[in-house]
């Protein structure tokens, strides 16, 4: 896929969604919900069929100790929450009166840090997938940010800059990771991709897995079968992806 199409992409998605808030009832987030649930169930599949395997056939020296940046990962993303209040998930504080009036810097950086991480992937041979699933899940975050910028009080034009500077985090992870493993970036940096790879999936992992157990406690039945059919085909659409692909392999060889 063109770098210029998947920085794109991912733009797009999410700061088309979090300028969503300025005309679109934030009561009503029903179908952010499914978009979640969906989002979240083609990430853990990715990761599980794509990414894990991808950096365990690496040859590098890290190979065998790649778990130990994997676990890193899951918990440093468990740390990043603790600033960003779960927004990476779609969760939209409304009541937060201690936000009232003031800029959420601390969910701020963390989101964009998040962000940033997410793109590391794309620069594997995965794209395709990844910024599919990576542009999805940013519309329920996006739109979450911007109703909690919007609930700070803070100005239409502050808002839409904060929301761009969000929704170029991903896509400047791309980019840097591109450069990474092309060598590009110098300094024999690129030796460390492998290691950078296994910390995203860590995170990809919290960030999956917490929306996928979310997912299951919906208010009613009618919305949680309909969450589960959300989930059911992220899983689908993530198998096809992987089946078309391992049928390309076979053929190529």
């Amino acid at each position: 896929m063109n770098s210029i199409l998947i920085v794109a992409i991912l733009f797009i998605s999410a700061f088309v969604s979090g300028i969503a808030v300025f005309f679109v009832r934030r009561e009503n987030t029903n179908m952010l919900k499914l978009i979640l649930s969906f989002s979240g169930a083609y990430l853990f599949s990715i990761t599980v069929l794509h990414l894990i395997p991808h950096v365990y056939h690496t040859h590098s020296s890290a190979s065998e100790t790649i778990g130990l940046f994997v676990l890193l990962g899951f918990i440093f993303q468990l740390v990043l929450e603790q600033f960003s209040h779960g927004i990476e998930h779609g969760h939209i504080h409304h009541s937060d009166k201690s936000v009232k009036g003031i800029l959420p810097w601390g969910i701020m950086i963390s989101l964009c840090l998040h962000a940033l991480l997410e793109g590391m992937p794309l620069a594997s041979h995965h794209q395709h997938e990844l910024v599919f699933g990576i542009a999805v899940h940013h519309i329920p975050a996006a739109f979450a940010l911007g109703s909690l910028l919007l609930h700070s009080a803070a100005s239409r034009r502050s808002i839409i800059i904060l929301l761009a500077i969000f929704a170029f985090m991903t896509p400047l992870g791309f980019l840097i990771s591109k450069g990474i493993s092309s060598g590009g970036m110098g300094g024999g940096i690129e030796q460390y991709f492998d290691r950078i790879m296994a910390v995203v999936i860590g995170i990809f992992l919290h960030i999956s897995t917490t929306i996928l157990f979310e997912s299951g406690t919906a208010d009613h039945h009618q919305f949680n079968r309909k969450k589960m059919i959300a989930v059911a085909l992220g899983i689908a659409i993530s198998l096809l992806n992987f089946m078309f692909d391992s049928h390309s392999h076979t053929h190529a060889h």
